[in-house]
């Protein structure tokens, strides 16, 4: 029978397994073997655990077919309440609004130009197309902020449903996320519209954009279910978490060039999940480059850790929710 210790036994025993056989990939693919040697571990170690993780979720999928069945009735009974949670949160965030929707156009637009005065002129950073730079690590990093912390609260906030009737928990922290999935696709015809203004050039590979988002899609998930669950139990987490997201925007190269850090401390940088989410996204709108097979490794890496710690914290707890409201 696969229990739970036993699928994190098998999971830790597939990482020793694969990490055997990528100690023989090129170059081309991990990077320089002459670099520090605990990060060129740690690189081959998260592949490993990456390639680990995959491998447990199919087995699950496989071998509890009954739990996965019996989610996938439950979604589907209660589909018509995540839609309308959605088109809630999206109806409400605009009412007794003059402009309305087109706040999610302005809002990252005007946040553009001010940030573009004070690093560009100020502080004299010299990065091409600085606007387009900005706005396109504003977007992910903006998404993942909004996301996240609406979700946070979204267990908390649902008490009313969740003490009258029988919901799937995780519908709340989802259909938040999925209401700041719309917004960022309104920031994204506005990036569309500076790179316009601003004369940037244009590439093929801006139709991959879905890729990045999709990556940071997954991993916002994880993170809110994993929030939304310990917000239950801790409510300060829901203070403390907007001291982590300034401290995450200053640690993700937003507005400022990668080369101001020091070179021995840049590999740290990919330590960091939303850099390496907004490193992919530039790639492809502003340099024109489809990253390699290690950089899709790293942010797939990132978000199904982040999706399974999420899924499993949220699953375990999700009985005692209704002991703390």
């Amino acid at each position: 029978m696969l229990t739970k210790k036993r699928l994190a036994l098998l999971t830790v025993f597939m990482s020793v397994v694969y990490l055997i056989p990528l100690l023989f990939l090129p170059e081309s693919i991990v990077g320089s073997r002459a670099e520090s040697r605990l990060l060129f571990a740690m690189k081959l170690g998260f592949l490993a655990l990456t390639a680990a993780i995959t491998t447990a979720m199919i087995l699950i999928l496989i071998f509890k077919r009954d739990f996965v069945n019996w989610q996938k009735h439950s979604f589907g009974k209660f589909k018509y309440l995540l839609y309308n949670l959605v088109k809630r949160d999206f109806v409400s965030r605009y009412r007794k609004s003059f402009l309305g929707v087109l706040w999610s156009l302005l809002n990252p637009l005007l946040t553009m130009l001010v940030m573009t005065m004070v690093f560009s002129y100020l502080f004299r950073f010299e990065i091409p197309n600085f606007p387009v730079y900005l706005l396109s690590g504003q977007l992910i990093i903006g998404f993942f902020g909004e996301a996240t912390t609406r979700s946070m609260t979204s267990v908390i906030g649902a008490e009313g449903i969740i003490k009258k009737v029988y919901v799937p928990k995780y519908i709340f922290p989802v259909s938040n996320i999925l209401s700041s999935l719309i917004n960022l696709f309104f920031s994204f015809i506005a990036l569309i519209l500076v790179a316009i203004v601003t004369k940037a050039p244009f590439y093929w590979t801006m139709l991959l954009f879905p890729i990045p988002i999709l990556y940071t899609f997954v991993f916002s998930i994880g993170v809110g279910m994993l929030l939304s669950a310990l917000a239950v139990f801790f409510r300060d987490l829901t203070y403390l978490y907007g001291v982590f997201l300034t401290l995450l925007t200053y640690l993700s190269a937003i507005f400022y060039p990668i080369d101001v850090i020091p070179e021995r401390f840049q590999p740290l940088m990919g330590l960091n999940p939303i850099y390496q989410f907004i490193a992919y996204f530039r790639n492809l709108v502003l340099y024109g480059v489809v990253p390699g097979i290690w950089t899709n490794a790293v942010c797939l890496g990132f978000a199904l850790v982040a999706l399974c710690c999420g899924t499993y914290v949220f699953m375990s707890k999700q009985d005692r929710f209704i002991l703390y409201m």
